[in-house]
């Protein structure tokens, strides 16, 4: 799959942001006060009922499956204090159509959440280094600076980041 590349525009003087994924579409985010579009935390448990609907829905398909009705719930909680951290993503696939086979749903769901969802296995494995760097352009001067500030992960307690080093 190689590198993907997603960007936040702020769009306006409020919290609006215009997120453009790799692929080029763009989405809103605002806070709930301008409240226009998704708050960024939203985009995390909607991203991985997405990510599994795709691979859920091609797989009985394949099966042969008579699916009238499918989408995916996912409830999630958060920690109560900063960093707001995920604690748990409930996901419900509810399926619907003549003759299904309970069976061939489970394996579909499990098929995805154990070998091709992308997402899933990124919350679920705690593998993924993250790190968080700046550049800031001086208008006036036209000097650039910039810097690594922190690296997060693999498997690390959110609430204390390791130094950028």
């Amino acid at each position: 799959m190689g590198n993907r590349i997603a960007k936040v525009t702020l769009d306006g003087e409020g919290l609006r942001f215009v997120g453009t994924s790799n692929s080029g579409h763009t989405i809103i985010l605002d806070d709930g006060a301008g409240n226009t579009g998704a708050r960024p935390a939203d985009l995390v448990p909607l991203a991985l009922a997405g990510c599994t609907a795709f691979d859920v829905i091609s797989i009985l398909r394949k099966k042969r499956q008579n699916v009238s009705s499918y989408s995916v719930d996912a409830e999630s909680q958060q920690m109560a204090e900063h960093p707001n951290a995920f604690t748990r993503i409930d996901v419900i696939h509810v399926v619907a159509g003549a003759g299904l086979d309970p069976a061939a749903v489970a394996r579909a769901v499990e098929l995805s959440a154990t070998k091709y969802c992308s997402v899933g296995s990124t919350l679920a494995s705690g593998i993924t280094e993250t790190r968080h760097a700046y550049r800031v352009t001086d208008t006036t001067t036209g000097v650039e600076t910039a810097g690594e500030v922190v690296v997060l992960g693999p498997n690390l307690d959110p609430a204390t980041p390791a130094a950028a080093g």
